[in-house]
């Protein structure tokens, strides 16, 4: 049974969310502020949390890459108020799965919190049956982890992928890894260093050039 975190102030939202958390098989846990959510999160295993954003101590947004952080990585969905503007882009910037509008209503809740679920459970599928090829990646902890999630995914796509960081951050380890860990392991990974290319010919070196195109 997966444990929904709800961390809202307002007890008559938290009831309903309870309400409908149980309504469809799952154990509700409630916090109506940041220190008691982030205490809830560190001591038991979450699965999501429902995060308002105006808490009694503070902004929801600040302690999402502390939730994610503990233990059990929880998914977060971020709770907005009516018509708050760039809602997507704010839950995305702050690491959350996606985010929902007050006032809130049961089909609301429930797509993306089914969607963060099933993300979650495929999630740990891959872990349970799929052991990375990771040479050179080393390391442990939960941003790490999330960053090999991430690259699990990407090797399972095959859609173009574009990592991006400062130099040193390990993307051509991980460029390695994606090719090692996806279908098209057999085949060749070529590194080009597109930099040392004349800027002119980078597209036709690349893609190729038919005379008279």
């Amino acid at each position: 049974m997966p444990n929904i975190l709800i961390v809202d102030d307002d007890p008559m939202i938290g009831e309903s969310l309870t309400h409908v958390m149980k309504r469809l098989g799952y154990q509700p846990l409630f916090a109506g502020t940041l220190r008691d959510a982030l205490a809830i999160a560190q001591e038991q295993s979450i699965d999501v949390v429902l995060l308002d954003v105006q808490l009694p101590d503070g902004s929801g947004l600040d302690i999402v890459t502390r939730l994610r952080e503990t233990t059990s990585n929880p998914e977060v969905i971020i709770i907005t108020g009516l018509g708050t503007p760039d809602g997507a882009e704010m839950a995305i910037t702050n690491g959350a799965w996606d985010y929902v509008e007050k006032p809130l209503s049961m089909d609301a809740v429930t797509l993306p919190l089914m969607r963060a679920l099933q993300y979650r459970a495929e999630k740990q599928a891959r872990k349970a049956h799929v052991a990375l090829r990771r040479e050179g990646i080393v390391g442990t902890s939960p941003k790490l982890q999330g960053c090999l999630d991430l690259l699990a995914q990407a090797a399972d796509s095959e859609a173009p992928v574009l990592l991006t960081g400062e130099t040193g951050t390990g993307k051509e380890l991980f460029a390695w890894a994606i090719h090692h860990n996806s279908p098209r392991a057999q085949k060749n990974f070529v590194v080009l260093d597109c930099a040392s290319l004349p800027p002119t010919l980078v597209e036709s070196m690349l893609f190729g050039h038919e005379k008279g195109s």
